[in-house]
């Protein structure tokens, strides 16, 4: 299965990267770095809810928007690919977030594409990959996320629990992605605040939007739900609006749309 070829290609990404860069160094350095904007937020006086979180429970559906170039079940799907225009077009539209791939193999994704994004926009960004170990965490925090993706799919229980304390820590947030009962169970056991559920099988790549309607019903109002894949008619949008959703992960339809910002407005049409 594709999951777990990419499971398998993203362990030996991290055993090439600790070589690189001892993940002693790198969780002092993400330490001391979310002690830095710890300061700075007290001074400030910002609500102690962390930006992401904010972005994405606001009245209404919020878009989290991807940037993204390729994916296993769609091939190479942005030909031609301008990370920093991208998101600029993203902000200007009124994305809530975005969503930046960097899983290099079957997405042809990297870290610098969200370094050079989060330079450049005032919205939160979220690191998309297959973690799987702390040392992604603290990288990402180094990188500048504001949110990293737990696919609980490839995590444990008490493996997901330490990766969102780990995150707390840090001051990132985490979308803890699902996509059936179970799985969404297991994610309010550890104590996920922002719940996605993912509309394709990742096994199968089966995809529908049904997935989320269903199981919204089992996450309280006080967590954040946000539906991912197969969004891509303004009738989903408003669908999963009038079912409670906060917020909806999309990208390949607006990677594939040659004005973004149009795009956006037309999915937001019947809101």
């Amino acid at each position: 299965m594709i999951l777990e070829k990419i499971v398998e290609a993203t362990k030996d990404r991290i055993k090439q990267e600790k070589h690189r860069y001892p993940e002693e160094i790198m969780k002092k350095r993400a330490i001391e770095m979310a002690d830095r904007q710890g300061f700075l937020r007290s001074l400030t006086g910002k609500s102690d809810k962390l930006d992401f979180e904010e972005a994405m429970s606001r009245p209404g559906i919020n878009f989290l928007c991807e940037i993204k170039k390729a994916s296993p079940s769609k091939g190479l799907i942005a030909q031609e690919f301008t990370p920093v225009l991208i998101a600029k077009e993203y902000e200007e539209a009124g994305a809530a977030a975005i969503s930046v791939l960097t899983e290099p193999t079957f997405f042809l994704g990297s870290d610098n594409y969200l370094m050079e994004v989060k330079k450049e926009v005032e919205i939160p960004v979220l690191r998309k990959d297959f973690i799987l170990e702390a040392y992604q965490i603290y990288q990402a925090k180094l990188l500048g996320a504001d949110c990293v993706l737990l696919i609980v799919s490839i995590l444990g229980d008490e493996c997901l629990t330490r990766f969102l304390k780990i995150c707390d820590e840090l001051g990132l947030s985490a979308l803890v992605e699902t996509h059936d009962e179970g799985e969404v169970k297991r994610a309010l056991k550890c104590g996920a605040r922002v719940i996605g559920v993912n509309n394709r099988n990742l096994s199968t790549f089966e995809v529908s939007i049904r997935n989320s309607l269903t199981l919204r019903s089992l996450v309280p109002k006080e967590v954040i739900f946000i539906a991912e894949s197969g969004i891509s008619a303004p009738e989903q949008i408003k669908e999963l609006k009038d079912a409670n959703v906060n917020g909806v992960l999309i990208g390949e339809t607006l990677m594939k749309a040659a004005n973004k910002k149009e795009m956006i407005q037309n999915l937001k049409s019947l809101l």
